[in-house]
């Protein structure tokens, strides 16, 4: 059985457009990035912190674990708490190129496979008002950097340098290439 150890809805998309077959048991524990590591292992030991929460309750299993973050300089930007939160978010990353950072682990019985995925993203200069009318759409609200590349905030994206699927969540071309490995 293959176990998707997220509630991430865009995740569950990138995994039924690549034809797997699979349940979704969410971790529960929500991890924090380690002090000490770089942010790209961060994320990785995130990543793999929840796929081995899920893998010890059902050790016949694969277990996937994913987390993502926006990062913009040396500061992460997680999901925004509320709609001033989100303002500061978007203004950060207005008119600027930040980085998507999608840490997988993929866990079975005598395996462990771990990686992540790296996109530049560029913002066009956006205005408040169009900050403010974004943040209105409510879409803000469950990601990280306060936006949805593949949603409403796309019109905002000048440039992308990498996965598009990372950005969303899933890096899919490496997770396919590790899983026909795996």
């Amino acid at each position: 059985m293959f176990i998707l150890a997220s509630q991430s809805p865009r995740r569950k998309e990138i995994l039924e457009m690549l034809g797997i077959d699979f349940i979704i048991i969410p971790a529960k524990n929500e991890t924090e990035i380690p002090s000490g590591l770089s942010i790209e292992k961060g994320v990785e030991q995130v990543a793999y912190l929840k796929a081995k929460e899920v893998f010890e309750q059902n050790p016949d299993s694969i277990v996937l674990g994913a987390d993502t973050v926006v990062v913009i300089g040396n500061e992460i930007l997680g999901k925004p708490k509320d709609k001033n939160e989100a303002f500061n978010m978007l203004k950060k990353l207005s008119g600027k190129t930040h980085q998507v950072i999608t840490g997988v682990s993929l866990i079975k019985k005598d395996k462990t496979v771990t990686f992540s995925e790296i996109a530049d993203v560029t913002f066009a200069t956006l205005t408040d008002k169009e900050i403010n009318d974004y943040i209105e759409t409510n879409e803000p609200f469950d990601k990280a950097g306060s936006y949805a590349i593949q949603g409403k905030s796309a019109k905002f994206i000048k440039k992308l340098n990498g996965d598009f699927f990372a950005v969303v969540g899933l890096p899919c071309q490496k997770l396919y290439e590790e899983l026909k490995n795996f």
